[in-house]
Parts: C-alpha cells; structure tokens; sequence
C-alpha cells in the first residue's frame, strides 16, 4: 500500500464563456459555462499519518489551516468513509492566484479528493466525490469530473466537451475579487437566453470564435479598473476576456510562438504567463466509474 504522493497536480481552469441565466429561489445563480482545464497547476504532497490527524504543514497568507479547502475536503472525505482513525499531512505548493477566477482552490479540494480516496482506499466514485466536492464549492465537482465540459445549473451539472488544443496567454491585474461582491453587484445581468452544447464551436473552430460572452465581466470592471486595463491590452492581440468572477484575463493563440510573442510584452506591473490547453486531468487515472 502506498503511503505517500507528492507533487500531485491541481490544474487552473478557464471560463471560455460564462452566462448567467437566471436566479434559484435558495440565490444561488443559474449558469451556463465551458471549462476549460490549463497545465498550470498548483501542487500536493500527501504522507498518510498513524495517529487520525490531517494536519497541513505549511502556512499560506490569508488562509488559515482550518478553512483550507484541502483540509475541509480531508476531513469530509474521511467522515463520508466512516473512518475517523484516517490520517494525512498536507503540503500545498501554491502557483495559481487567490481570487484569480481559474479555481485554484477548488482545484487543490479537488485533488485532495482524489489522492485521498485513492491512497485512503475508501472507494468512492467519482459520482460520490462530486457529491462531496459540491459541498465545498460550485467549482469543485468540475475537477473531479476529470475532463473539459460544457457547465449548466450552479455549474455542477456537466456535459464531455472537447476542446482545441491551444495555448493561452494569461495575465494577473494583481487585485483579489471577492465571488460574493461580483455575484451581489446591481450591475450584473441575470438574464443571458440559454444556449446549448450544439451552439458551442467544435474544436476546430474555437480558435477563431468569438462566442459567448463573461456575464460577470461587466460587474468586475467597473469595481476594479485593473481588470479593464489587462482586458483592454491583451484584447489588441486576439479576443480577450476575463475568467470565472475574475481578476484574470486570458487571450487564446493557436500556436505557442504567438503566445511567446506576446507574452515578451506584457507590461511589468502585470504577472503575465502562458499555459497550454488541456482535454483531460491529470489525475483522472485516480477516479473510480
């Protein structure tokens, strides 16, 4: 039995579209979205402990260890198995930005899912770790799907998409955007006509189109300038907008050299970076059907 993983992937993701198509009674709002996974990643290392403590190793600024979504998702997992005598360290190497839009930290819960479940031998699906995924954030059941796809409901109802093998060119603003004060603001549109998977582009054609919009973008810009700068400078090159509730920015190139060149430009006040498009997670040999 292996006791130990480290290095384990947790992918960004990238909104290429993101409509808002209406609000649940509870408030949640109805979406509709292709995610997209990115070989940007932050990383796990796991070491299974004796003594029933999930305990994480390192400090990260601004998240204290007992709201960490790895740490949540340890202990919801070991209490969805019903075996309180588990244990793990946690080591999270941080890469993607807080409040950046690509899910990072929905990723890292993501991951921890995965690599518990399978080094736990607890045995849960990936239907089951969806289940317990969507407890702690909308985002997390995406990662656990283990593939691209086309998003609906709160973004936890899924459908296989591929997607054009391609490079991205991603640029940080360098400003937190809370979810909640983008999903709250008065300038947010509700009511974007639902689309379907057939008006989405094939992967042929993604390149080029211009589909879609960023429901959210709207209500970011006009909260932080920064984010209207970057969109307003990445969008000379190509058709550029902003991913998830923000504050990234994300520019789509067919091949890497474009993304290189435009990269070498990218002012120094922003943190710029290219990432290549990915059809699959790198740990879906993890989840169990």
């Amino acid at each position: 039995m292996t006791d130990s993983l480290t290095g384990c992937p947790a992918p960004a993701k990238l909104n290429l579209f993101l409509h808002v198509t209406g609000r649940r009674p509870d408030g949640y709002h109805l979406l509709q979205s292709a995610f997209q996974l990115i070989d940007r990643c932050d990383h796990l290392d796991v070491h299974l402990r004796d003594d029933g403590r999930i305990v994480r190793t390192n400090d990260i600024p601004g998240v204290p260890a007992e709201s960490d979504l790895v740490v949540r998702a340890a202990h919801l997992l070991r209490e969805a198995a019903g075996h309180p005598d588990l244990g793990a360290t946690l080591t999270l190497h941080k890469l993607l930005p807080m409040g950046g839009g690509l899910g990072g930290g929905s990723s890292d819960a993501a991951t921890t899912l995965m690599v518990l479940n399978h080094l736990w031998q607890t045995g849960l699906s990936r239907a089951q770790l969806m289940a317990l995924g969507l407890r702690l954030g909308a985002d997390v059941p995406f990662f656990l799907f283990g593939k691209n796809a086309f998003a609906e409901g709160v973004g936890e109802t899924l459908t296989p998409l591929e997607t054009a093998d391609c490079w991205y060119v991603v640029i940080e603003p360098g400003v937190f955007v809370p979810t909640s004060t983008i999903f709250s603001s008065t300038q947010l549109t509700r009511d974007t006509k639902a689309v379907r998977i057939t008006d989405f582009p094939d992967a042929t054609k993604q390149i080029a189109a211009n589909f879609g919009k960023n429901d959210l973008e709207v209500a970011a810009v006009g909260r932080f300038p920064e984010i209207a700068e970057a969109i307003a400078w990445l969008g000379k090159s190509g058709n550029a907008r902003m991913t998830g509730s923000g504050a990234c920015v994300f520019s789509a190139f067919e091949h890497e050299h474009q993304a290189d060149e435009v990269l070498a430009q990218v002012p120094s006040r922003w943190n710029g970076w290219k990432a290549r498009a990915m059809q699959v997670h790198p740990l879906a040999h993890l989840l169990i059907d």
